[in-house]
């Protein structure tokens, strides 16, 4: 008895140890796959980083709902080119701005204010990219999704070319495999581009993006109730192309499940959209997301924090910008004194 004591004792010792060898190699894992980014990182540094963005987009987002969503698209669109390194917020003839996909990126005053009030309290500490990271989370968590811990770090980018935004950039018109496709070679998974785009449930587009599934013929996957809204504002003929329509028509203000509920009625705007819903190999997966808005939003900040850390620099690597909209002067370094005479 006493010998089976003993055994029960060791076997308990045994799976401690395997448990705390199990969170050890969690914690590695986790480390290495933030890839040198950290949570609290401006603890030290600027203490009062995340609430001052937090205060500038929650008064953006009074001002002008479509903040919201604009700013999580425009952290989206930063992470697709260069990664997440605040390249879609540079100024220049020739940078991503310019590129036809970021025609209707919005939310750029709201950073410039956001960063104006950084530099005034911790002048050249806080990046652009970080900056984008933490607006898009507070635009989610003021619609109604969840509130996730951004690991901070990133460093800004100095390259901004529009033809690689042309590039990258997922159209609305691709199939699934080619949306998945743009997804996985940023290291997203399927499920996270499903889960991405839900994304959706907020925000509005232009008639230029939709008019191809209307004319000349209508898309047969558009709901036909929907199809005569987005004809009455978007006719074929003298028609105004910025005219703008919900892209979730239900629940246009709330970050919830009601996209995926659209798609199960035909109700996607966009051809990228519906096409998850008629698809074999991604119904399965939205159809999960129509279930819970709790689970959706749970899996969705997963898929963002995943997002958010795509090709970083950190380190040595960029810089950190004083102002968002252009790269930091080169400072010359200063000619050595003339020797007396």
């Amino acid at each position: 008895m006493a010998g089976a004591r003993g055994g029960g004792h060791g076997f308990v010792i045994m799976m401690q140890y395997w448990a705390l060898g199990f969170v050890i190699a969690q914690l590695l894992q986790m480390a290495e796959s933030q890839g040198g980014l950290q949570v609290g990182f401006y603890d030290q540094s600027c203490p009062l980083a995340e609430q001052i963005v937090r205060t500038v987009v929650e008064r953006g987002v009074l001002q002008d709902h479509g903040n919201a969503p604009g700013l999580i698209r425009l952290h989206f669109h930063d992470c697709f080119v260069q990664g997440c390194d605040g390249s879609v917020l540079l100024d220049g003839a020739k940078s991503e701005k310019t590129a036809s996909p970021n025609f209707s990126l919005r939310g750029f005053e709201v950073v410039d204010s956001a960063k104006a009030e950084l530099e005034k309290q911790c002048p050249g500490v806080v990046s652009c990219a970080d900056l984008l990271a933490f607006a898009a989370r507070d635009s989610i968590e003021l619609t109604g999704g969840k509130r996730w811990e951004v690991p901070a770090g990133r460093r800004d980018g100095n390259v901004s070319d529009n033809a690689e935004a042309e590039a990258m950039l997922p159209s609305p018109s691709l199939d699934v495999h080619q949306l998945t496709d743009s997804f996985t070679r940023k290291g997203l998974s399927q499920n996270d581009m499903i889960t991405l785009s839900g994304a959706h449930t907020i925000g509005r587009i232009h008639c230029s993006t939709v008019v191809a599934r209307l004319y000349p013929t209508t898309d047969p996957n558009l709901d036909a109730d929907l199809a005569v809204q987005l004809k009455t504002l978007c006719p074929e003929v003298g028609g105004n192309s910025s005219s703008t329509f919900n892209l979730d028509p239900t629940t246009p203000e709330l970050f919830d499940n009601m996209y995926y509920s659209n798609l199960f009625g035909g109700k996607g705007v966009l051809q990228s959209d519906q096409i998850l819903f008629e698809s074999w190999s991604t119904k399965l997966p939205t159809m999960f997301n129509v279930l819970s808005t709790t689970s959706f939003t749970s899996s969705f900040a997963d898929s963002m924090l995943t997002m958010s850390q795509i090709e970083v620099k950190t380190g040595a690597d960029g810089e950190i910008r004083r102002h968002c909209r252009v790269v930091n002067p080169v400072i010359a370094a200063s000619s050595p004194a003339s020797p007396p005479v």
